[in-house]
C-alpha cells in the first residue's frame, strides 16, 4: 500500500510540475497578430532576435519560458517573434518594410528592425493596440536592449500593460513593484 501511495505521489507531482512547465507564449507573425488586434485590440510586445544571437536563445528558454511570464504576456499582449535578419516583406501600421541586404548574406538588418529602434539583441518592442510605439523599455542600466530574466521582465511587462510609462520611469517602477515571481 505504502508503494502505490509513493508511486501515486511521485506521478501526481511529475504531473503538477510539467502542467506548470506547459505554459508557453503564443507567438504570431505580424500578420496575425495584426488581424487579432483588429478584432480585439491589446498592445503588441515583438521580440527582435537573429539566428546567431546565444542571448536571444537563453531568453526564449529561461523567460519566455516561465509560466508566470509566459501567461502574462498570452493574456495582455499579442506576441510577435521577429527574425531582424529575415527577407520577407513586413506590412505594420500602413508602411512596408524590407531587408535592403543581399539574401544569404549575415547580418543585414530588417528596415522593420531599424524603424522600431532595435541596436541589438535580443530587443523587446512595445506597442499600444492602436500601433504606436511605445519602444524598446530600457532595464535598470538604461539600456533597451539585451537578455532579460524572468524577474527583470515581468516589472517591464506590467510597466506597459497598466501604461505607467506615462508618468513614471521605469526605475521608480519597480521600487514599489510586487510581482508572482518576487511572491514565491
Amino acid at each position: 500500500m505504502k508503494g502505490l501511495f509513493f508511486f501515486v505521489l511521485i506521478a501526481f507531482s511529475s504531473f503538477s510540475v510539467s502542467a506548470q512547465k506547459s505554459e508557453k507564449i503564443n507567438w504570431l507573425t505580424v500578420e496575425e497578430a495584426l488581424k487579432l488586434n483588429a478584432e480585439a485590440p491589446r498592445k503588441i510586445l515583438i521580440d527582435v532576435y537573429t539566428d546567431w544571437c546565444g542571448y536571444c536563445r537563453i531568453m526564449d528558454s529561461e523567460t519566455f519560458n516561465n509560466p508566470i511570464i509566459a501567461n502574462y504576456v498570452n493574456k495582455h499582449f499579442y506576441a510577435i517573434k521577429f527574425n531582424a535578419e529575415s527577407f520577407e516583406p513586413v506590412n505594420f501600421a500602413g508602411h512596408t518594410f524590407t531587408n535592403q541586404g543581399t539574401p544569404g548574406s549575415r547580418r543585414s538588418t530588417h528596415q522593420f528592425a531599424t524603424a522600431m529602434g532595435v541596436n541589438g539583441y535580443p530587443t523587446v518592442v512595445y506597442f499600444t493596440s492602436d500601433l504606436k510605439i511605445i519602444g524598446p523599455i530600457p532595464n535598470r542600466e538604461g539600456i533597451p536592449r539585451g537578455f532579460l530574466k524572468p524577474d527583470k521582465m515581468e516589472p517591464i511587462l506590467h510597466f506597459v500593460v497598466e501604461e505607467m510609462y506615462t508618468t513614471l520611469s521605469l526605475a521608480q517602477y519597480e521600487k514599489t513593484f510586487v510581482g508572482e515571481l518576487k511572491k514565491k
